[in-house]
């Protein structure tokens, strides 16, 4: 595991995915076999390591890659580090034989991307991408609304993603330094174009075309060791998009924005027999049925309460770790050969939206979404 002295790698992955598999002694298969993943942390602070290390009983670390890569104790390489190291790292693992499972955006650039895809299927070693936000309830709530027909004809949806990502002179900042440099591999669009390709496409329809905005709202900020510096990668995107079958998305992403909405990932589905809007865990509905008949008076107060027609799904089934969910269907296709579609071409298809969103931007008009042959 490369990468776990971030905060993706460490929380997510190391403490809520595969960490939680080994403390509740393995992902049981059946009744006579389990799997029980074995651990070797990779990263560039050895400080850093120990300390993880200790926090989970001792596990085995190194700051060699190249070493840990010959060891064939491993057979898989996860990679949570930052973008811009990530390709070749991945390259160096694939060469090695082992199988691939990586955060998202896989590279910085579609054509890189889809080259990872293409030498690990040249290389015969299985592969896949993080596509966590599937497996989170209120997505899950949402899918299976769509399954059952709820919507009728999906019309439209609507994404609210983003929170106040402090500068780091008074209040701490919640994300790092990176993420505001360009030249890091830092930036809004390429971080989440990439997710909302994925949900798109697995949820409503696979996106054709791209309107993207991008902005810089906070020109300065402070980093890690206290300095200030200059911002050069987008803290916002004002996204449209084009899906198969007429339906149209508009997601705002935003690192500069106060929330006053139910979550910090809001989803609004409208269609001809009913709405829906979903948070992370949790989501409403409103049929056509209870949809109230508002008449535009702006002289006097409201008569409704538009919070009212909405009712909450409730809960039918329990909800584990969105990451270690798709870790677990991971594990599972590489131990027992189970079906695995979010792989490394998936990927790419992430990162081509965020170049195209990026160049959407540039050119200020629509770009096409050319399918990956």
């Amino acid at each position: 595991m490369n990468g776990v002295t971030g905060r993706m790698g460490l929380n997510q992955h190391l403490r809520r995915s595969i960490g939680a598999i080994i403390k509740q002694g393995g992902l049981k298969l059946n009744d006579n076999e389990v799997i029980l993943p074995h651990v070797l942390l990779i990263g560039r602070n050895a400080s850093k390591l120990e300390q993880i290390s200790k926090e989970f009983g001792g596990l085995p670390y190194s700051t060699d890659l190249d070493a840990a890569l010959a060891d064939p104790k491993y057979s898989i390489y996860f990679d949570a580090q930052t973008t811009d190291r990530r390709v070749a790292s991945v390259d160096k693992a694939i060469a090695a034989g082992k199988h691939i499972y990586c955060e998202k955006p896989t590279a910085e650039t579609f054509d890189a991307a889809i080259g990872l895809y293409h030498r690990a299927k040249a290389a015969g070693v299985k592969n896949g991408v993080v596509q966590d936000k599937l497996w989170l309830p209120g997505l899950l709530k949402l899918q299976t609304l769509r399954d059952l027909g709820f919507f009728g004809r999906i019309l439209s949806v609507r994404g609210e993603f983003g929170y106040w990502v402090f500068e780091g002179d008074t209040v701490p900042a919640q994300r790092p330094s990176w993420n505001y440099r360009k030249e890091d591999g830092g930036g809004i669009i390429i971080d989440m174009l990439c997710h909302w390709r994925y949900v798109l496409d697995n949820l409503f329809g696979e996106v054709k075309a791209v309107s993207c905005l991008g902005a810089i709202h906070v020109p300065e900020r402070i980093d890690e060791k206290g300095q200030k510096y200059a911002c050069t990668a987008d803290d916002s995107a004002y996204a449209t998009f084009e899906l198969e079958g007429g339906v149209i998305a508009h997601f705002n992403s935003s690192w500069a924005v106060r929330v006053r909405r139910d979550d910090l990932l809001t989803l609004q589905v409208d269609g001809t027999k009913g709405s829906a809007v979903a948070g992370l865990r949790h989501c409403w509905t409103q049929h056509y049925g209870n949809t109230p008949r508002p008449v535009w008076n702006p002289d006097i107060e409201s008569p409704l309460n538009y919070f009212d027609g909405w009712q909450k799904v409730p809960e039918q089934d329990t909800f584990d770790n969105a990451f270690k969910r798709q870790w677990e269907m991971f594990l599972r296709h590489i131990v027992k050969d189970e079906p695995f579609r979010w792989d490394l071409r998936e990927a790419a298809k992430g990162v081509q939206l965020a170049e195209k969103g990026l160049e959407s931007w540039q050119k200020r008009a629509w770009v096409q979404i050319p399918p990956i042959e």
